[in-house]
């Protein structure tokens, strides 16, 4: 383009108006426009539905109602089959067809800033963008066979006999706990991370010592004890002086609904 041409082009623009809607701004007056709380209505597919206006224009509202329900998937689809429907089409919200809303109405950026309520200080969940799983899955805790449940198995050990050379291979393995996922102390391949000390914001960092002090705090309190828990010594105690065998749990009169005594044949 020729440089008097150039010139001339750029006075034109200069005096044309541009909608504020679509005008470039800067990053300084950015902040100072205020947001449309209306999408724009204007198609951006003017000869859409030419077919059917010529239609409707040839043979009469009448038959081409007739016509189109015939012809048409679903022609009471209030949204006529798009997926997305288009910012100036109205949708019934109620029975009586009185109140409508449209698509993305009032727009989102015209709206007041979301306030997002804040999780108490020092829980799992106080950070939004830690979205580990595993720190916190406790369901499935005792299912890993590399470190399975500690306290079990140092049970079934010492029942074990102890001179036996395999309890004792196994009870060395034991002590030295798992060797597996050491964790990288947070040093990546784009660098050491600082924002989470203990690693378990990435499976590559994460380490069994963290893991598990992660699910002690994650663990349900909220389960029901029985009854005779807080007198559960005193039961089994009453069983020993008897030299009777401890039962499990501790029943008792009235402990059963008379209904469930009963023998049904």
């Amino acid at each position: 383009m020729a440089t008097p041409v150039k010139k001339a082009a750029l006075e034109i623009a200069k005096k044309v108006i541009i909608p504020p809607a679509s005008r470039a701004v800067t990053a300084a007056e950015a902040h100072k426009i205020a947001p449309r709380a209306t999408g724009n209505t204007e198609t951006t597919m003017p000869f859409n539905g030419w077919f059917s206006s010529f239609l409707k224009d040839r043979i009469g509202d009448k038959y081409y109602e007739k016509l189109r329900r015939v012809v048409l998937y679903k022609p009471d689809d209030p949204h006529s089959l798009e997926q997305q429907p288009t910012p100036n089409r109205e949708i019934a919200i109620t029975e009586d067809g009185k109140i409508k809303a449209k698509f993305r109405y009032p727009s989102p950026g015209s709206q007041a800033i979301v306030r997002q309520p804040d999780e108490d200080p020092g829980t799992t969940s106080e950070d939004p963008y830690d979205v580990s799983y595993y720190s916190r899955d406790t369901k499935r805790r005792y299912q890993d066979p590399a470190f399975p449940n500690e306290e079990l198995e140092k049970i079934k050990l010492e029942l074990m006999p102890q001179n036996d050379p395999v309890v004792k291979e196994a009870m060395e393995k034991f002590n030295k706990g798992a060797t597996s996922s050491p964790g990288n102390k947070g040093k990546f391949a784009t660098g050491a991370t600082d924002y989470d000390p203990k690693g378990l914001r990435a499976a590559m960092s994460a380490n069994h010592e963290a893991l598990e002090e992660s699910l002690d705090k994650n663990m349900p309190d909220h389960l029901p004890l029985p009854v005779w828990w807080d007198k559960q010594e005193a039961t089994a105690a009453w069983y020993l002086e008897r030299d009777l065998p401890v039962p499990l749990g501790c029943t008792g009169f009235g402990t059963i609904p008379r209904e469930g005594r009963i023998a049904r044949w």
